[in-house]
């Protein structure tokens, strides 16, 4: 077997016949878990693959194996023909493998150019990369500043990153774990534009994402995987989003139930003139800022990155200190401003943050540990001072249950679960404790089909419990799936509040684009608009 290290020269000729890569009875294994049981399948050159599965069917820890991130216990890798031992991304890299994790491997206290240098194997003038980066943002419609610090971003420029540094090095095999988890409709289409075009030129992309309808529009090929083994393929061309979903899953998938008529009551979450600077360099203010939830009602928060959604998120959470009058924040008609998390939780508010990693979740604490963190006083899990470790494991167990949470069980560290099974025990935390107000960002984003319909009817019930649901979303099918209206945050203000029955997805985008009222004559600052897709449920 031949190990990739240094300059592959003739080695990485592409014979002809040869996949691009191939993979033949993969099989790891980890304490308590089998994550690939006996995997194989081939890339062509220039073929667009997608890799489907639900959370923890073992995508990505096979995708850390093609990238030299593990090692296989069993099984063969190769490249081109030729078998092939991958020790380090090092290695990956210089064979012809670019990765965009679906977790960001990125520096947060680094400025973006340095995070894409550190990804590449040989650099020796920053002036020039910085120049082949701006080339690349402007070839690609990814905007980045350079010099910018990587904490001040939010998670859609994040991506930004992690996409351009992998185009920097012209890869042969371009992996894209959730690309487009938190891109908008407009950058979600640049992205397959730029994707298809690789493709035309001979790069093979394997794809791996839960949102089906965009596999069916951009994929030729699909290896399905359950439980750590293939367990079949298709072309999503001819398949249905549905249909991809329960091949998934290994059932049929039922759409969230909005039950019959939906009636509000008194206004739970009341937000009036809320003008706060940003704490972060580059954020962005948030600007006379007014909203109202009624209880049983679900309004949704769409918007571009970067306009102010984690700004509002941190000011409702009471994360950022406001100054000013007291009232522009009101729980149940309780003025909060001032308070911090625990006093607002304390009136019955819970949060979800986007960032589930290091916000959302302590990663090196256990599932137990972190559901006690939010839950400790409502769910009566501490007395005295003391943690009532019975109680606390009790209720991590029944979020696991619950929500389906793939993992040994509750005493696993957070930062053992994939990130889709994190996501679902962090919504489960806050969804059990019963609160009157949730603020929840991003909600579904990085899990499949299965856990985003169950998130979503956990979302819907709770609202139906008479639950005042604020939803931060970039996901266009999200919004229109759950909510019962929806304002647009753009450049730190938000839209009038519409009902979803009277509004579209191209006003939608318009009013994302920068359009603040669309009585207006004013045109957005990018005129180029999709009208995106919602999952088919046919």
């Amino acid at each position: 077997m031949t190990s990739i290290t240094g300059d592959t020269g003739a080695e990485t000729m592409t014979g002809a016949g040869h996949a691009q890569l191939e993979v033949r009875g993969v099989t790891k294994a980890f304490p308590g878990c089998l994550a690939n049981d006996d995997i194989s399948f081939r890339i062509e050159p220039g073929e667009i693959h997608a890799l489907l599965g639900e959370n923890g069917a073992g995508k990505s820890t096979l995708v850390k194996i093609i990238y030299g991130v593990l090692q296989a216990d069993e099984g063969d890798v190769l490249w081109e023909g030729k078998p092939v031992t991958i020790q380090s991304p090092h290695d990956a890299r210089e064979m012809g493998v670019g990765l965009v994790f679906q977790h960001f491997s990125l520096f947060e206290t680094m400025t973006v150019l340095e995070n894409i240098a550190l990804a590449m194997n040989d650099v020796r003038d920053m002036n020039v990369l910085r120049k082949q980066v701006v080339e690349v943002e402007k070839t690609y419609g990814l905007p980045l500043d350079p010099d910018r610090h990587v904490y001040t971003l939010s998670v859609g420029e994040r991506q930004r990153i992690e996409i351009v540094r992998c185009l920097l090095q012209n890869p042969k095999l371009l992996i894209l774990d959730e690309p487009t988890s938190v891109l908008t409709p407009q950058e979600v289409e640049k992205l397959f534009e730029t994707l298809r075009r690789l493709s035309a030129e001979g790069c093979a992309i394997l794809y791996i994402s839960h949102k089906l309808h965009e596999v069916k529009a951009l994929c030729q090929t699909a290896t399905v995987l359950r439980g750590g083994k293939v367990v079949g393929g298709c072309d999503p061309r001819e398949e249905t989003a549905k249909s991809m979903a329960e091949m998934m899953i290994g059932q049929k998938l039922t759409a969230p139930d909005r039950g019959g008529d939906r009636t509000f009551g008194d206004v739970r979450l009341d937000v009036s003139g809320l003008s706060l600077a940003s704490e972060e360099q580059f954020g962005t203010d948030l600007k006379d800022v007014n909203l109202t939830v009624r209880g049983g009602e679900i309004l949704g928060v769409a918007g571009v990155a970067g306009n102010g959604q984690n700004e509002l998120f941190q000011a409702l959470a009471g994360e950022t200190e406001q100054f000013g009058a007291p009232d522009t924040i009101k729980i149940d008609g309780t003025s909060v401003a001032h308070f911090g998390p625990r006093r607002r939780r304390r009136l019955g508010a819970a949060f979800v943050p986007e960032e589930r990693n290091g916000h959302g979740a302590v990663p090196d604490m256990s599932l137990s540990e972190n559901g006690f963190l939010t839950a400790f006083r409502r769910m009566a899990l501490a007395a005295n001072g003391l943690i009532r470790e019975v109680p606390t494991r009790s209720f991590a167990d029944n979020i696991i249950k619950t929500f389906d949470v793939r993992t040994t069980g509750s005493g696993a560290e957070a930062g053992s679960l994939s990130g889709g099974n994190l996501q679902k025990f962090i919504v489960g935390r806050e969804i059990l404790q019963d609160p009157g107000v949730l603020v929840i960002s991003q909600p579904t984003w990085g899990v499949d089909a299965g856990a985003a319909s169950a998130i979503h009817q956990a979302l819907l019930d709770l609202a139906a419990k008479g639950t005042a649901v604020l939803v931060i979303s970039q996901d266009l099918d999200e919004i229109f799936a759950i909510c019962d209206s929806v304002v647009v945050m753009a450049e730190g203000k938000l839209s009038k509040p519409r009902p979803m029955a009277d509004v579209t997805i191209e006003e939608i985008g318009l009013l994302m684009g920068g359009l603040h009222d669309l009585d207006g004559t004013a045109t957005p600052a990018n005129d180029t608009l999709t009208t995106g897709g919602r999952v088919d449920q046919a």
